[in-house]
């Protein structure tokens, strides 16, 4: 970093976890495990959605992108952090850092808006089925996915933007594993009162807009499910539902334990641990979670099995 002038900074140094150095050969391979199993599951599960006709349907189509979702973003953190474990150089350059943040920030919001996507197809297929196809047609599908992507993008390229036009003068050593925006904010000597209010605003309405939604899609669900007759029907209804439910659940129930827990001394570090759930085992349950309480995606899976072994 530069003395004369505070805003050239060449150069990041994730700091990690707290106890990094002395586990960091466990480390690597846990996560290195997590990753693959991440990797082929979600590349399995694109696969699998894209070659059987039996999964030509929407919620299938916004799987295949949850699952595409999944392997951008954790893919723009883990690989790096796995290197830090076993080099003694633990630096990012600064374009570098630009970039990580931009794909991680850009996808996991993305992510937040296909899951409130799949919370309305469940909706509309459960509380109006007869016109299931018409509301949710393939042009629906596609403007949702695109939406996804276009309101992470924007909201990415702002807190990216943001974030490095500040001036850097207190310290380039990031203390997280990796650019993420609040720890990058805590070395900026530049005024962030603006940096806070944007984070503020646009995190809040992404994380309130998609959770109402998907709030609300699951209360007409359960009123629905409530009034039908037929016990086969309304256990097969649920049925349908509670694979994506389970991923909300954990989803947004580790985003709600980071930003609701009272701050404390090793919060921190509870918030780096948070942060590896969401961001890399995450996405290494979805497609375990989809294949396993999903009877289409086990048949699927059956067939290809047979045609292979």
């Amino acid at each position: 970093m530069t003395q004369g002038n505070s805003t050239e900074v060449a150069e990041f140094f994730l700091l990690g976890f707290g106890t990094q150095h002395k586990f960091r050969y466990v480390l690597f391979m846990v996560f290195l495990v997590i990753y693959v199993t991440s990797m082929v599951g979600n590349i399995g599960m694109i696969l699998l959605i894209k070659t059987d006709p039996r999964l030509q349907t929407p919620m299938y189509f916004f799987l295949h992108h949850l699952a595409f979702v999944d392997i951008c973003y954790t893919s723009a953190i883990t690989p790096k952090m796995l290197q830090n474990f076993i080099v003694e150089n633990i630096s990012i350059s600064f374009r570098g850092c630009v970039v990580q943040l931009l794909v991680y920030a850009t996808f996991a919001t993305s992510d937040s808006y296909l899951l409130a996507a799949m919370a309305v197809d469940r909706y509309v297929a459960i509380c109006n089925p007869l016109h299931y196809p018409i509301v949710m047609s393939r042009r629906v599908c596609i403007q949702l996915v695109a939406g996804s992507y276009v309101v992470g993008s924007v909201n990415a390229s702002v807190h990216t933007g943001f974030t490095f036009s500040l001036s850097f003068c207190k310290s380039n050593t990031i203390n997280h594993y990796f650019c993420d925006v609040p720890p990058i904010l805590a070395l900026s000597c530049s005024n962030i009162n603006t940096n806070i209010m944007l984070l503020t605003i646009f995190v809040g309405f992404n994380l309130m807009f998609t959770v109402l939604i998907i709030i609300f899609s699951y209360i007409c669900i359960m009123a629905a499910i409530i009034k039908m007759s037929s016990a086969t029907g309304r256990k097969k209804a649920f049925s349908t539902c509670t694979s994506h439910l389970t991923a909300v659940t954990i989803f947004y129930g580790t985003l709600a334990y980071m930003y609701l827990q009272p701050h404390a001394n090793d919060s921190q570090e509870n918030m780096k641990v948070a942060s590896v759930f969401y961001s890399i085992v995450v996405p290494m349950l979805n497609p375990l979670i989809y294949s396993l309480r999903n009877k289409e995606v086990k048949e699927a899976l059956k067939v290809m099995g047979k045609k292979f072994f």
